[in-house]
């Protein structure tokens, strides 16, 4: 069965059911996978990164945080992080590329960082409601079962929101921002910079941000789809099947979880007729999916989550994120699937 591009068999051992690609196909793995990818994201970092520099130099950050104050407010957050909270409904890239800035430029430190970036969870979810859930997942699981879904994956993201905002009020409380540290700045004096000027500051800027985070991202990112040409997935199956067993799920579960890890939206191409068939419930179809989601934070954190991170803020506070995210993320699907089995 095709996934994600690969090859994946059933009837093989699991050892070799992702067939080991030659040493001539590593120049096309990185050609056709990782530098589409490497280019994609550099674009959106260099718009987030761009986006936050021109709401400086322009005062639209004050605009923003006005509308945003009573999200960051109760998190103990600066207003300006409402800003780059916002643009995670339009792009998650850009939003932490704000995010990235912020940082860099000593408004946030470590721990404020980490709790923005928390907050963020639902706001990113909402634009692939419109991008992902609604025009793909949906349709495919058809509307009973694809509504259970996505309503557990919007509930899963605002928990790990609501985590954020508490997290925010317990731990930055009496925090004190200097929000001078992005004011605009103005070399020559007090004298008000031309557009063309404020223009040349923020493309300046956005090129050096630009410079520390590409090179590290490219590495990363080519390295990791490297390494999963050479991936198998006998550890994860070996872990899935008890799971399933345990849960009560049908035997189908198992080859649907295997597919789900490597790429969730062929996981639902995979259950959707066994739904139909009878051999899922609505239920069980929504929880093995699930138990699914959770096995490719594995993948999804090598495949993306570590060359992102890493190529935004370096290995030592990437590394911090990552743990965050993905601890916050598998909790918070594994008290999704209980709640499911309880119901």
């Amino acid at each position: 069965m095709p996934v994600g591009g690969r090859a994946v068999r059933f009837d093989a051992p699991l050892l070799t059911a992702v067939e080991p690609v030659g040493v001539q196909s590593l120049v096309s793995v990185l050609v056709t996978e990782a530098l589409p990818r490497i280019v994609t994201i550099t674009i959106l970092i260099g718009i987030g990164v761009g986006l936050a520099n021109l709401a400086v130099a322009y005062g639209l950050v004050e605009l923003i945080a006005g509308v945003s104050r009573y999200l960051t407010s109760p998190a103990n957050l600066p207003d300006e992080v409402g800003a780059a909270v916002l643009t995670n409904t339009v792009s998650v890239t850009a939003g932490y590329g704000m995010l990235a800035e912020f940082r860099e430029s000593g408004l946030l430190d470590d721990r404020a960082t980490l709790i923005a970036v928390v907050i963020n969870t639902f706001f990113g979810f909402v634009q692939h409601i419109f991008t992902y859930y609604g025009p793909v997942l949906i349709p495919i699981l058809g509307l009973q079962v694809g509504l259970m879904y996505v309503g557990a994956r919007a509930g899963i993201s605002l928990a790990i929101t609501i985590v954020g905002l508490l997290a925010g009020a317990l731990l930055l409380r009496g925090y004190e921002y200097d929000s001078t540290t992005i004011d605009p700045e103005t070399p020559d004096g007090d004298r008000p910079q031309s557009h063309r000027e404020k223009l040349r500051h923020v493309a300046d800027k956005t090129a050096d941000r630009l410079r520390s985070i590409v090179p590290r991202l490219a590495v990363v990112y080519s390295l990791v789809f490297l390494a999963l040409e050479y991936a198998n997935l006998e550890a994860i199956t070996a872990v899935a099947e008890p799971v399933t067993t345990l849960v009560g799920l049908p035997g189908a579960a198992v080859p649907v979880i295997l597919v789900s890890t490597v790429d969730p939206t062929s996981g639902a191409i995979a259950i959707a007729p066994l739904i139909e068939d009878g051999i899922f419930t609505a239920q069980e179809a929504v929880i093995t999916l699930l138990i699914g989601s959770l096995f490719s934070l594995t993948i999804g954190t090598v495949k993306r989550s570590i060359p992102f991170q890493y190529g935004i803020w370096g290995a030592e506070f990437g590394t911090k994120v990552i743990i965050v995210n993905v601890g916050l993320k598998a909790v918070c699907i594994a008290v999704a699937i209980v709640g499911f089995l309880l119901v």
